[in-house]
């Protein structure tokens, strides 16, 4: 695995961590301990099954569609995934591996060749009808290849992408699955924040009532107090434990409030650069007590949940760092580990295919190795 971190990394986080200054939350600063031979292994692994898997036009094939219940509807089977494509380029990234250079640099190379090929003319990031979601993705994907490059062709659609993000904030402060919805929910918000702030730190420029507005939502959605108590089918079936600390799907007072929801909350609120709310703490208390369940349900047989929850979760758990950061990160290795197959790859029985899953999987792993920005303080 290339171990090699590009000077622009190093100068990015200086700039990152100069531009938040102190917080209650500190970050273990070696993380040599959690990198083991068994993690590089399965991340290796994993990196092979994606490079063998890619498309010779660039793109990973899985089902398009969109969340349906506890169900994903799949409205374009094993067609070129934009949003999953730049999840696994990111993965790659993560690893210290560079476009155009190394094991893995002409898998990049033909990724970005095929991102920058769905940036349409005003801007929005899309393929066989993928949505507000895999816009992010790719946007984020842009910015954190930009800071590496330098790219001229890169930036102009970065700044387009980015301008799409901020001219389609709703008058909640949000994102929905579509442009210009007038309603928000906190999956899509997250993912758009990230984006944002990915952009900013390479100097894209990103209004900064863009960010409040977000955050103002962010704050909006959080549970205040114990909510009703439900059983394990509704668990089961939904994934909902309303109770102090959860972050809601949207703003009406009876949306679910969940695992993966809560984890984007704190996400958005450190992406925004908060680190100071006191909503902060019960949310990782909150994170930190449906674990278990939420893995037992839906971690068993690779549900989409499971993974995008994590996505989101191993970075808030990451920046707040401290006892947070070493109890979750102790049981997703071993999880991770223990759940990937002998082909390289983790399971996904529900959600867009085993490129998705991967290349989440193995992002989550790599936290630790503190190469991309945007997953750092």
């Amino acid at each position: 695995m290339k171990k090699s971190i590009p000077i622009v990394c190093l100068l990015l986080t200086g700039i990152v961590a100069a531009q938040h200054g102190r917080s209650r939350y500190r970050r273990t600063g070696n993380q040599k301990s959690v990198i083991t031979p068994d993690l590089e292994r399965a991340v290796t692994r994993g990196h092979v099954f994606l490079a063998s898997n890619q498309n010779v036009r660039g793109f990973w094939a899985q089902d398009v569609g969109f969340k349906l219940n506890t169900d994903y509807n799949v409205t374009a089977k094993q067609a070129g995934h934009v949003g999953v494509t730049s999840l696994a380029m990111m993965s790659f990234l993560a690893g210290g591996h560079v476009p155009g250079r190394g094991k893995f640099g002409e898998v990049l190379t033909n990724g970005l060749k095929y991102v920058l090929s769905c940036v349409k003319e005003n801007g929005y990031i899309q393929d066989n009808g993928s949505r507000m979601y895999s816009h992010a993705f790719a946007t984020l994907l842009l910015a954190e290849i930009y800071g590496m490059t330098r790219r001229k062709d890169v930036r102009d659609a970065l700044q387009r992408a980015i301008t799409v993000i901020v001219d389609s904030q709703n008058a909640e402060g949000g994102w929905r699955y579509q442009l210009f919805a007038r309603e928000s929910d906190m999956s899509i918000t997250v993912c758009q924040v990230m984006a944002l702030r990915s952009a900013r730190n390479v100097g894209i420029t990103v209004p900064r009532t863009t960010i409040q507005e977000a955050e103002k939502y962010v704050k909006r959605s959080s549970v205040r107090g114990m909510g009703g108590r439900i059983n394990q089918w509704q668990y089961r079936s939904h994934g909902i434990v309303n109770s102090g600390g959860a972050f809601r799907y949207q703003l009406r007072a009876n949306a679910r409030a969940t695992f993966p929801l809560t984890a984007a909350g704190v996400t958005t609120l450190f992406a925004a650069g908060n680190y100071e709310s006191n909503l902060i703490p019960p949310a990782l208390e909150y994170l930190h007590s449906q674990m278990r369940m939420f893995n037992t349900y839906f971690g068993r047989h690779g549900h989409y949940f499971y993974y995008y929850g994590h996505y989101y979760a191993v970075q808030a758990f990451f920046v707040a760092g401290g006892h947070h950061w070493t109890k979750y990160f102790r049981i997703m290795k071993r999880e991770l580990l223990q759940n990937q197959n002998s082909g390289g790859s983790w399971p996904c029985e529900v959600g867009p295919g085993r490129a998705f899953s991967t290349a989440v999987a193995t992002l989550i792993l790599q936290i630790p190795y503190q190469y991309l920005p945007i997953f750092q303080r």
